[in-house]
C-alpha cells in the first residue's frame, strides 16, 4: 500500500470497541529474559495492539488457541472481560522484545491480575492446550 512517497506494509487491523471519555494510552516496549514465561493470567481494562520487534512470543488469550508470534508480526487483544493467559518468551536462549500500545479505560487499572478462584470457574472457556 502507498501512503504519499512512502510503502506501507499493513501488519493488521482490529475493530476496537468505542473508547469512552476520560481513556489514556500507554506505549512502552517489553523484554522478557529467555524462556521468561511473562506475567501471570491477567486481563487489560481496554485493547492493546503489539508488535513483536525480536524474538518469539507465545501469546494465549481466553477462548483462542495459543500461538507462537515471530518478529515483525503484529497481535491485539480486545481487553475487559477476556483473560491474557500468556504472553511468554519461546526461546531458552534470548530474549524477546515487543511494543505495545496500551488503552486504560477511566478510573481503571492497566493490568489486573486472575485469581485461581475465576481461572477456574473460567476453565470451559480456555481453548484446549496442546
Amino acid at each position: 500500500m502507498k501512503l504519499g512517497n512512502n510503502e506501507v506494509e499493513l501488519l493488521g487491523t482490529a475493530l476496537p470497541p468505542l473508547l469512552p471519555a476520560g481513556s489514556h494510552v500507554m506505549t512502552a516496549t517489553i523484554e522478557l529474559p529467555p524462556g521468561d514465561p511473562g506475567s501471570p493470567p491477567h486481563r487489560h481494562s481496554g485493547p492493546v495492539f503489539g508488535y513483536l520487534l525480536d524474538g518469539e512470543m507465545i501469546f494465549e488469550l481466553e477462548g483462542e488457541p495459543e500461538r507462537v508470534i515471530k518478529a515483525g508480526e503484529a497481535f491485539w487483544e480486545p481487553g475487559g472481560d477476556v483473560i491474557h493467559y500468556q504472553a511468554a518468551n519461546n526461546l531458552p536462549d534470548r530474549p524477546t522484545t515487543f511494543l505495545v500500545v496500551m488503552v486504560c479505560a477511566p478510573d481503571q487499572e492497566m493490568l489486573v491480575l486472575v485469581g485461581a478462584d475465576e481461572l477456574e470457574a473460567r476453565r470451559h472457556l480456555r481453548a484446549p492446550r496442546p
